[in-house]
């Protein structure tokens, strides 16, 4: 098994739209899709965002990891990461190598408690400006000075508004999405 950084394409598109759907959830409604959509366009476009998957000895991935670019660009955050299987050991894995390397910063949330985050590696815990608390890998700037910069995001309601005015766009995006969903 190996970590990888999944360069743009099919391949790239096609591992998005799992891990928007395992995230989500299929009886989401179009949650998913428009996770999908606003990464691929909005950031990956930028280089805001990077999608890390961890591979078995096949190529196929186990678990997989969104990071986003914080707005100072200094750090990044997990917004969003699952397990495509039973078991959350590869989810482990693969966010314990990535807080070794990266300035990370990862809020708890129903799948990612405290203590799962722990054994990934995440050491330090401050709270961000709702109060709420998140984890950091120990190279994350805000290790040291408590103070959180939000990562990057794209208006959910934009990319709504561009499926309703421009309905090509929007089969285009679902095909893409429903493709990837289909390719092992």
């Amino acid at each position: 098994m190996k970590v990888v950084s999944l360069e743009p394409g099919a391949r790239q598109d096609a591992w998005l739209a799992r891990l928007c759907a395992a995230v989500h959830g299929t009886q989401a409604g179009l949650a998913p899709l428009v996770a999908f959509s606003g990464i691929r366009h909005l950031l990956f476009p930028v280089e805001a965002a990077r999608l890390w998957a961890l591979e078995d000895d096949k190529g196929r991935p186990l678990a997989l990891a969104l990071l986003v670019m914080d707005e100072s660009g200094e750090g990044m955050a997990v917004t969003l990461a699952a397990t495509l299987g039973e078991s959350r050991e590869p989810l482990r894995r693969l966010l314990h190598d990535l807080a070794l390397k990266a300035p990370l910063c990862i809020p708890p949330n129903e799948n990612l408690d405290e203590a799962f985050l722990g054994e990934c590696g995440i050491t330090r815990w401050v709270e961000n400006d709702r109060g709420e608390r998140v984890g950091l890998a120990f190279q994350h700037p805000a290790a040291l000075s408590g103070r959180l910069t939000p990562p990057l995001a794209f208006d959910e309601q934009a990319v709504l508004r561009r499926f309703k005015q421009e309905r090509a766009f929007f089969e285009a995006e679902r095909q893409a999405f429903v493709d990837g969903l289909g390719t092992g």
